[in-house]
């Protein structure tokens, strides 16, 4: 039987007689199982804003990875004969699936949370745009621009790459902060349990002097305080964790056309599968941070 499976069966089984020497209930008790519980709450609520703005940004960036816009602008007498051969000249160009030019009520929508509904475009020079989808590798953005310049002067082609590239970038950085947040929290909760510990080890010091006394090795008294601090770490994330991802389902939601960041943040498919990960990882948590303050509080102690 392998090291690990041996030290988690000893864990499960634990032992009456050694388990005297920590106290079930006080303040240690409460603290532990507090801290568990609030930290993972924290995880979770990391873990699902990470995952959120990841999934916001990968969707804005391949919304926009298949389109572009095309803006003309030229007097009002030119204006349809370069339109016209803006949409010959995509008619005719690799990649470009559709392309169509907005009508004036589109752009009226599209200028109105700026400017207002009584914007008078009519009266008001402002640039045709054209809406451009791509398919399978897309379109040449450098070659269209030269084609464009020699037979369309006005117009001017914006593929989104200077969108797209900061909203990687940034879902990138966001995955970071998520993590080390995630990372912070750990290293919290191995804290406040490696004080509690402490804290417990000091307020039993008679107790392991009597175990001592009748033959018990520091090993054995180490082993019952790592495996109650361990299991009430276990059982306070599972109730943070709980509590968190019902938190995170009873937050506003959104349709994919209006959802944002704050109505967006949540679990999506596979994202849940996370969840069910934090209690053991908190445990694990517990049982490196107990085990070594067991450890150099009893060396302190002989």
């Amino acid at each position: 039987m392998r090291p690990a499976i041996r030290t988690a069966l000893a864990l499960l089984a634990g032992d009456a007689q050694a388990d005297r020497s920590v106290p079930p209930t006080g303040f240690t008790a409460r603290l532990t199982l507090f801290t568990a519980a609030a930290m993972a709450l924290l995880t979770v609520f990391a873990l699902s804003l990470s995952l959120a703005a990841g999934r916001l940004a990968t969707r804005w960036s391949d919304d926009l990875a298949q389109t572009a816009t095309l803006r003309i602008s030229a007097p009002a007498e030119q204006m349809d004969a370069q339109t016209a051969a803006a949409l010959e000249v995509l008619r005719t160009t690799p990649g470009v699936a559709t392309a169509r030019a907005l009508t004036q009520e589109e752009e009226q929508a599209l200028l109105t949370p700026w400017f207002g509904p009584d914007l008078p475009l009519g009266t008001l020079p402002v640039p045709k745009l054209i809406e451009i989808t791509e398919e399978g590798r897309g379109i040449d953005a450098t070659g269209l621009r030269a084609r464009l310049q020699a037979e369309v002067p006005g117009a001017v082609l914006d593929d989104h790459t200077r969108w797209r590239e900061p909203l990687v970038a940034a879902a990138g950085r966001l995955r970071g902060l998520g993590a080390l947040a995630i990372v912070l929290i750990g290293a919290s909760t191995a804290a406040m349990i490696t004080l509690a510990a402490q804290s417990a080890l000091s307020a039993n010091a008679q107790v392991i002097r009597v175990l001592r006394l009748v033959g018990a090795r520091d090993a054995y008294i180490a082993r019952a305080f790592v495996r109650r601090f361990t299991l009430r770490a276990l059982t306070g994330a599972a109730a943070g964790t709980l509590a968190g991802a019902v938190l995170v389902a009873l937050l506003p939601g959104g349709s994919d056309e209006a959802r944002g960041v704050l109505t967006g943040i949540g679990f999506s498919g596979g994202d849940w599968l996370w969840l069910p990960l934090i209690p053991p990882l908190a445990a694990a948590v517990a049982f490196a941070a107990t085990r070594g303050a067991a450890r150099r509080m009893l060396e302190r102690q002989s």
